[in-house]
């Protein structure tokens, strides 16, 4: 499966508490190895596997710490947007 999503962490924002690393579904993230100036092991996305569901971001207690980024589907070949009556919406029962 073809990643869909994107995670950056500021470093100085970052409290090194783990709950981004634990919540993550696909484990992209993790806590770097090495201390940040505050004296904490920030989070550090692996760079795969993210789905961009953004659990990691709700479960953040630090404001601007992480930001996720959803990523465009990829096309398949050959494929052509489908047509529905009444637009988007779910199909009438």
């Amino acid at each position: 499966m073809a990643a869909r999503g994107k995670v950056t962490i500021d470093v100085k924002e970052c409290k090194g508490c783990g709950l981004c690393v634990e919540s993550c579904p696909t484990k992209c993230l993790v806590l770097a190895p090495e201390l940040s100036a505050y004296g904490v092991h920030p989070a550090r996305y692996t760079g795969e596997g993210c789905t961009g569901c953004g659990i990691c971001f709700y479960c953040c207690p630090e404001p601007g710490a992480l930001t996720v980024y959803r990523l465009p589907a990829a096309k398949k070949p050959g494929s052509q947007p489908a047509t529905q009556n009444g637009g988007s919406h779910a199909p009438a029962l």
